[in-house]
């Protein structure tokens, strides 16, 4: 049995990092979680804990009362004093895994003092995101940058003390390769999702149902969200009884832009529990998320596990499950012509029959095959 060497310092628990505490726990490597959360990772022994939950209630205090952009700053503004924390639980030879701008020291300290450093790799290399987003809300006249400056630097200069990336996808492991990165420092990893209740239920489409597209996520820049409404346009324009199920999650720099969109036929829904997101999904034709950066999208695996076919760009992660023209397609970055002439040619075979074969992604995306996965990297790298 390996020696509990890892640490995993993050403020807040996520599925992500639930995942990697519970494999490495599993086998052994397990020393300690550090969050600045009232409670642990669920599964994860107290004792293994070691918790700041005051720098998590000003984090709290800020969302609530601060507006979304301000708030996410502020959380970030809160980093520095959790890294000088969790450097004080850390001792000689610990590994420390971490995501962007978290952990600067507890990195620079495990490197010095016999560890290794493994960046959770949620999203693109940091220069990636920045250029990539900064032009976006340059072009769209957004007079605020994608994230707070303060913690793209953190994140950008964390980079010099990284070791492994744990990359869910090839955009991700693209964005470091070409930034200097070894390919053997990339572990090619998946984030598991539990697909259980988003099965398609294999049953005739209603003949009386007019062509519906469906986007299940947040609304915004990042996401694609203008060129997304334009191929709503462009649809509409040809097959005109054409229907747009959204959600309600709609950040402040896209508003300006949805103004425009008021005479699309848009079916609005809240953030729904996960049977009854199943349903809505289920009840359309296809899934369109023209994502600018993503690491692993989940919106778009859950409509694939619901029987969908997706349209989706190359820098969503989930582009890596599409076989085209079987399960989807992959179009270029702000593209709406390309996203409404891909929905064409899927509605003509949608309305002569087809169904998308079941690939069985769950499995794929079980957390089964990410422990396998996780330690096999662990092994090949001494670990």
């Amino acid at each position: 049995m390996p020696d509990p060497r890892f640490v995993i310092t993050v403020p807040f628990r996520t599925d992500y990092y639930n995942n990697y505490a519970r494999v490495l726990d599993a086998g052994g490597r397990l020393r300690k979680c550090l969050l600045w959360t009232r409670k642990g990772i669920p599964g994860i022994a107290p004792e293994k804990h070691s918790l700041c939950p005051p720098l998590g209630l000003l984090a709290y205090a800020g969302a609530k009362c601060l507006s979304p952009f301000a708030a996410e700053s502020f959380r970030f503004s809160l980093h520095p004093a959790f890294d000088r924390w969790s450097r004080t639980k850390l001792v000689p030879g610990d590994h420390v895994l971490s995501s962007y701008g978290y952990a600067n020291s507890c990195f620079r300290h495990a490197r010095r003092h016999g560890g290794k450093t493994f960046l959770d790799g949620g999203n693109s290399h940091p220069e990636n995101f920045w250029n990539l987003l900064t032009e976006e809300h340059r072009t769209w006249g957004c007079n605020y940058p994608p994230i707070s400056r303060q913690h793209y630097r953190r994140a950008l200069a964390m980079m010099e003390d990284v070791d492994y990336v744990l990359s869910p996808s090839e955009f991700v492991t693209k964005s470091f390769l070409e930034r200097g990165f070894r390919d053997d420092q990339i572990l090619r990893v998946f984030f598991p999702v539990d697909l259980s209740v988003f099965g398609s239920l294999r049953t005739p489409r209603p003949a009386d149902r007019p062509f519906t597209v469906i986007n299940t996520g947040g609304l915004s820049l990042r996401k694609g969200t203008p060129y997304l409404l334009e191929s709503f346009r462009l649809i509409r324009q040809a097959i005109p009884n054409a229907r747009f199920l959204l959600t309600e999650s709609i950040t402040d720099s896209i508003k300006p832009i949805l103004a425009h969109y008021n005479d699309l036929p848009i079916e609005w829904a809240s953030y729904l529990p996960e049977s009854e997101l199943a349903e809505r999904l289920r009840s359309a034709d296809l899934f369109i998320l023209p994502s600018l950066e993503e690491g692993l999208v989940r919106t778009a695996l859950q409509a694939m596990a619901c029987g969908l076919p997706v349209i989706l760009t190359p820098n969503t992660g989930a582009n890596d499950y599409v076989e085209e023209g079987v399960n989807g397609s992959v179009v270029p970055l702000r593209d709406p012509q390309a996203i409404a002439r891909a929905a064409e040619w899927w509605w003509e075979k949608i309305r002569n029959g087809y169904q998308v074969p079941d690939d069985r992604i769950g499995e794929q995306l079980s957390f089964g095959r990410l422990e396998q996965v996780l330690n096999q990297h662990l092994q090949r790298i001494g670990e």
